[in-house]
């Protein structure tokens, strides 16, 4: 949209004043200037100096023409000056608290860290934060006014119930949008939104693959009953094949803290490995609840529990659970030849410099979407459309994986993104057998 500023006002009497001159001449039957002789006018550019604009149908058309590009030239230069303006929209208080506060704390330290390096092509990144207090309700509202201040580009929720939220709002302003969270149904379908966290289907490929590699044919699910845990279960069988494979399916909500019943009922189902899917502190409550019932079935997490929370709350009662995950937590043991180690070591190395802790998996998640919003910044501006454009097609290497867009998928992400940890010695280590391809 052009801009109307004091310089464009100037320029438009200017080109009106051009006008009059040339009426009055072409109608004094003395002047000898032809119709349609190429007329110049001046404008005002944004570095002070001027532009010429030619004429070169009639003198009046021809030069409306050459004021209004030459007024919308500078408009769209307006645009692609000044500071790159993020918006995010994280869990920051609430259930997805520690989430969100990792993620935070990432954004704020990549933002310093352009800024002093010179910004975007020269553009400094400005960072707006919110907090949605892990509601959907309040990630709508935070998000609405982003869009009013009209941001860039949208970076959240932490979660899958706050992202599927803002989805919509998003779509309908036309402003892309990258997800910190799993579920597949964030982007599913979607033209502007993306997201950096691996999706729960890959998840679910990479168990499957370890319970092949164990012998083990069924499992016990007790899931989160947020959107993040929704669909779990199907997802189990449809990437097994095995309409039987999942033996029951308790749910528990995300801020719980009593899980006997769930605990039991697993106990009871007898399946051949038990799987809890949410986040911390409840999957570490619930973990000790296993524990505490003396259940001796293997027990396997999702990648929620990717961060100190969940081995601090759940203690002694981790040891021995396994899961699937990024990179991040094992980076000490990767190869040298692994495409990642070197971005994730030093983002580490920073993040520990930093804030004094090492950084869990979802701060790479933030890092991430962080990492595509510069690259596409960098390469096509901010004009909303041509970022879109490029994220389908971005490849990064991140902390969650090697990422590869495209218009099919705006997560980029498969099963290889993804090792098998185990906890062992009140810490996270590979785990002895891991499936092919990770």
């Amino acid at each position: 949209m052009t801009r109307w500023s004091f310089r464009h006002v100037c320029a438009l009497l200017s080109v009106l004043f051009l006008l009059a001159a040339c009426a009055e001449e072409a109608a004094d039957p003395v002047a000898t200037e032809p119709a349609g002789e190429e007329t110049v006018a001046t404008v005002d550019t944004e570095d002070g100096g001027t532009e010429a604009t030619e004429a070169t149908d009639t003198p009046d058309t021809a030069t409306e023409t050459g004021a209004a590009t030459a007024t919308e030239t500078a408009g769209d230069a307006d645009a692609e000056e000044g500071p790159i303006r993020m918006g995010a929209v994280l869990d920051i208080t609430g259930p997805g608290a520690n989430l969100g506060g990792p993620e935070r704390d990432t954004l704020q330290l990549l933002t310093e860290q352009i800024n002093a390096a010179g910004g975007v092509d020269g553009r400094e990144v400005e960072l707006d934060i919110r907090d949605n207090q892990s509601r959907e309700d309040e990630a709508a509202t935070q998000l609405t006014s982003l869009l009013q201040e009209e941001v860039d580009i949208i970076l959240g929720a932490s979660r899958t119930g706050p992202s599927l939220a803002m989805r919509p709002l998003a779509e309908q302003a036309e402003v892309p949008m990258i997800s910190l969270a799993a579920n597949q149904a964030i982007v599913d379908g979607s033209e502007w939104v993306f997201k950096t966290a691996q999706n729960d289907r890959v998840v679910i490929e990479k168990i499957v693959a370890y319970m092949e590699t164990q012998g083990w044919e069924t499992v016990g699910l007790a899931r989160d009953a947020s959107a993040f845990g929704e669909g779990v279960a199907d997802l189990f069988r449809d990437v097994s094949g095995n309409a039987d494979i999942v033996a029951v399916e308790e749910r528990f909500a995300t801020d719980a803290t009593e899980f006997t019943a769930q605990m039991v009922s697993l106990r009871s189902a007898g399946a051949d490995v038990n799987v809890i899917w949410g986040i911390p502190p409840a999957a570490a409550t619930a973990t000790q609840a296993y524990r505490d019932l003396g259940l001796d079935t293997p027990l396997m997490h999702s990648h929620g529990i990717g961060n100190q929370v969940f081995l601090e709350v759940a203690g002694p009662a981790a040891e021995g659970v396994v899961f699937p995950i990024g990179r991040l937590l094992v980076a000490d043991e990767l190869g040298d030849d692994d495409p990642q180690k070197e971005v994730i070591t030093t983002f580490v190395a920073d993040y520990q410099e930093a804030y004094g802790a090492p950084p869990s998996t979802f701060a790479g998640h933030a890092y991430d979407a962080f990492q595509l919003a510069v690259q596409a910044f960098g390469e096509v501006g901010t004009d909303p459309a041509a970022v879109r454009d490029y994220l389908e097609t971005a490849e990064l290497t991140g902390i969650s994986g090697v990422f590869q867009m495209s218009p099919e998928d705006h997560s980029g992400l498969t099963s290889d993104a993804l090792v098998i940890v185990e906890v062992a010695g009140g810490d996270w280590t590979l785990a002895a057998d891991q499936p092919d391809g990770s």
